[in-house]
């Protein structure tokens, strides 16, 4: 077995709408094309290997196993299995076999993509050594899960990031992790909100700037006359004495001036030696070497959490200890506290391994332990000063209670230091009783706290605080996420985009729109290309200028990537057709349509659907959004139907497009004033605006400016390349399109038919990865189309022979006509220059142009005929 090529999803897919990160490896069976239960102790080993699959919910799984399924289908169970030992929830999955004889597609989910490539290769190791040995050596499956923790542990959020992104997830609000500095991005375009850990892109620079200047939160604070701790800030162990005398004398606090995490505090000092020590340490934990020098407050060390000016959650923090069983040193005691497993390094899991350093040691002789000691049964042993979680503390829910005069003190707090979230550090006897009654004091407060405390603490109720905060970046009923429009089909889909985005920069919103020619943001292009893929339509949703978005989405897009985006509020489908067939395994007009319809299943307000198309129509039974419809064809049945039952459409009757809703026929523009159509002598154009027009008119756009919209967008190289530019030259007219396909030949062919003077000469080509029969249609088609015709090839040929399109064309066109008049010229500027030089007064020349750029430049020169 090996694995061809593998793809990595993400949005709305193929293969799944809902389930939106899937791995899909291509994997050629090769020798090892035979059913399980012809493997010897194949079915055995494996279960040896992973037991879980023997679990009552796999049982279909194990039965299969044993009557015979296979590889693929194990590669695709043991791919999904070695992601759930550490820890990464996955169930979707399926195999489907590919065009190629031994050759099968396996799709999985996954929930961190680096995981999910790793474990395709992993699980086709395992199986190679059962097949090929009988066994899977336990070393090899433990180094595979210990290399799969530690990605899963690196792409891990915080717990702090990782409750707000699942708060925003159940709201079924996007979200995603910009380059930079680990920053969430939450919701599209100008709608998007940005976090850092509990810090907002709302959070105050002067706030956090206060919350981190120790001594100048606690001057604010007192100023307020809010209760803070007597104390002074010195530079210099001389100033200690002082200092201290100045504040009343011991018991005193020792701590950094820039410090945080608790490092470098010293708490409850009683005598000058240990002042000096103190002080030794905190001054090594400085960078700017300024030492706070406060009275030590008697109490409980108490976190407040305020999220927009309101108290939501309170804890008790208990600094790390061990409990004593009367046989255990302190050591021992250490290492079994930490195999608890809910602990682990830093902030990874709901508790930190408690980690012994000098300040332990200190702590410990404070109390009088070595760490060797043995301590009494029931005896607590403190190993930290500060009750800080990152040391291994714990914590104890109190939100139910503190008292109200402490919650309007902490509210106060936070709006006189500037944070929209703030977590408040009081040392108090007791948080249920004011704190001026049991001389509690506001020691610190901190932008960005941690909410694993309040999320996860060991005793007490469980605090969703992450409620309060997405309930603050997106109060109820704001939306998080911009309109977005996609569009698919095998014809017209750069069109339509163009003159959707044209329609809604009649609002005055700026619109951020993707095509094959390009990505633009308002009047400008942001990136060239073709840029139909989920990294573009990434662009547009992450740019927080962006108000409305149109995202033109291809079929190789959709097959690679997926859609890259969860959802869309208009989905426009405007056609299906043989074309592309025989690429990615879509062999059929049937498979690709199946294709399209992801766009129209992602919708979630409006399907757009051309009545006119049976396969596009079908998609209608799928969608859960509302469906609107357009049609060539004013008397088209499925329309009469559609409105009759209260939905809306746009038909093409009697020269205008117009929207019938309910018993109402609104006209909303004669498409001889619409340059897009030609003067309504193109039909394939006419179908694009009424597309285009119902998209805007189902998101509110008024009829007004869907008109001028119409009457505005110009056919032009500028505004749509490539897209029916039909262009005075000399004495007659050249016509650039890159139709490319069947359907848009036929397209084409109606408009040149009834082109009323001089020759009609055709230089065409098709692109080189499409099937004979499909060159061969297109010659005939040509032949129907045009009086000459000049046959040429692209420089890019896409992996056909040199001359090979030509020659099949040239087949078609003697199908159709074996008289025609025409010629093979592979070189496309002289296949260009021969058909100008060839056209007549009144002539039409078409050209199906490699590039646009190319061809003006040729068109523009002076050594053209």
């Amino acid at each position: 077995m090996k694995i061809i090529k593998t793809q990595t999803l993400s949005g709305p897919n193929y293969w799944s709408i809902d389930v939106h990160n899937l791995i899909i490896i291509h994997l050629d069976l090769e020798k090892d094309n035979r059913y399980t239960h012809e493997i010897p102790d194949f079915c055995d080993g494996l279960c040896e290997i992973l037991p879980n699959l023997t679990e009552p919910k796999y049982q279909d799984f194990l039965t299969n196993l044993k009557t015979g399924i296979l590889m693929s289908d194990v590669v695709l169970q043991v791919a999904l299995e070695l992601q759930r030992l550490v820890g990464i929830p996955v169930d979707f999955g399926c195999t489907r076999p590919s065009s190629q004889p031994g050759v099968y597609r396996v799709i999985f989910e996954y929930k961190i993509a680096k995981a999910g490539r790793y474990v395709s290769r992993s699980a086709l190791r395992l199986c190679h050594s059962l097949i090929d040995h009988g066994f899977y050596r336990e070393t090899e499956l433990r180094q595979d899960l210990e290399d799969l923790q530690e990605i899963f542990s690196e792409a891990q959020l915080g717990p702090t990031t990782e409750a707000i992104v699942q708060e925003a997830e159940a709201r079924g609000i996007p979200w995603k992790e910009l380059p930079a500095r680990h920053v969430i991005q939450l919701g599209y375009g100008k709608k998007q909100r940005r976090i850092q850990s509990s810090q907002t892109d709302g959070t105050s620079i002067l706030g956090i700037e206060f919350a981190g200047d120790k001594e100048g939160t606690k001057t604010l604070l007192d100023a307020a006359r809010l209760p803070v701790p007597k104390g002074t800030v010195i530079d210099s162990l001389d100033d200690l004495e002082k200092a201290i005398d100045d504040i009343g004398g011991f018991p005193i606090v020792l701590k950094p001036l820039d410090g945080n995490h608790g490092r470098g505090i010293t708490l409850d000092i009683q005598t000058w030696s240990e002042a000096e020590n103190a002080y030794e340490m905190a001054k090594s934990e400085s960078k700017i070497g300024t030492i706070i020098v406060e009275r030590y407050y008697q109490g409980n060390d108490y976190r407040v959490l305020v999220v927009d000016g309101k108290v939501v959650a309170v804890a008790q923090r208990v600094p790390a200890h061990v409990i004593g069983d009367g046989r255990s040193n302190l050591i021992e005691l250490v290492e079994e506290t930490n195999l608890d497993p809910r602990r682990g390094s830093g902030h990874e899991n709901m508790l930190t391994r408690i980690e012994i350093d000098r300040n332990s040691i200190d702590i410990l002789k404070q109390q009088g332990y070595r760490l060797e000691s043995i301590p009494k049964k029931g005896d607590i042993c403190y190993l930290k000063a500060t009750a800080n979680l990152s040391t291994g503390g714990i914590a104890i829910d109190k939100t139910d209670e503190i008292h109200p005069e402490n919650i309007w003190i902490a509210e106060r707090v936070a709006q006189i230091i500037g944070l929209d979230i703030a977590g408040i550090d009081i040392t108090a006897p007791d948080i249920s009783r004011p704190l001026r009654e049991v001389d509690g004091v506001i020691v610190e407060v901190n932008a960005a706290p941690g909410l694993r405390m309040h999320i996860h603490p060991n005793e007490g109720k469980s605090r969703n605080v992450a409620v309060p905060i997405v309930d603050m970046l997106y109060p109820p009923g704001t939306s998080s996420q911009i309109p977005i429009t996609a569009i698919t089909g095998t014809n017209g889909k750069t069109t339509t985009t163009r003159l959707i985005a044209h329609i809604l920069k009649k609002t005055k919103k700026v619109v951020g729109f993707t095509t094959t020619d390009g990505t633009y943001i308002g009047d400008f292009l942001a990136e060239a290309g073709d840029n139909t893929g989920p990294q573009s339509a990434t662009l547009i949703l992450n740019d927080p200028t962006v108000e409305l978005a149109v995202l033109e989405a291809a079929r190789g897009g959709i097959l690679r990537s997926g859609l890259g985006f969860n959802r869309c509020d208009v989905g426009v489908v405007l056609n299906v057709s043989e074309d592309h067939l025989g690429l990615q395994d879509i062999n059929t007009v049937e498979e690709m349509a199946e294709v399209k319809s992801v766009v129209a299943k992602a919708a979630s307000e409006y399907a757009v659907l051309n009545a006119d198309d049976p396969l596009v129509v079908a998609m209608a039974s799928q969608v859960k959004a509302k469906v609107a419809y357009f049609s060539l064809n004013a008397d088209n049945p499925i329309i009469s139907e559609h409105v009759a039952q209260g939905g809306v459409a746009a038909i093409y009757e009697s020269g205008y497009l117009s929207f019938l809703k309910a018993d109402q026929m609104i006209r909303v523009e004669q498409m001889a004033n619409v340059p897009l159509t030609l003067r309504g002598l193109a039909p394939f154009m006419i179908a694009n605006a009424l597309a285009a027009s119902l998209a805007a008119y189902v998101q509110g756009v008024t009829i007004e400016e869907i008109s001028q919209a119409l009457r505005t967008f110009q056919m032009s190289v500028e505004q749509t390349p490539g897209r029916m530019n039909l262009i005075p030259y000399q004495s007659f007219h050249v016509l650039l399109d890159y139709a490319h396909n069947r359907a848009s030949f036929q397209a084409i062919l109606e408009f040149v038919r009834n082109w009323p003077d001089g020759k009609r000469i055709g230089v065409v080509c098709a692109p080189g990865d499409r099937r004979p029969e499909d060159f061969t249609e297109l010659g005939r088609l040509a032949a129907q189309m045009f009086e000459r015709i000049i046959i040429k090839e692209d420089e890019d040929n896409r992996g056909s022979q040199r001359g090979e399109v030509a020659k099949y064309i040239e087949i078609g066109v003697k199908q159709e006509n074996p008289d025609f008049d025409y010629e093979i010229i592979l070189e496309e500027v002289q296949a260009i220059q021969t058909a100008l030089g060839e056209a007549t007064p009144g002539s039409l020349v078409v050209i199906f142009p490699e590039g646009v750029k190319k061809v003006l430049a040729l068109l523009q020169s002076h050594n053209c005929p």
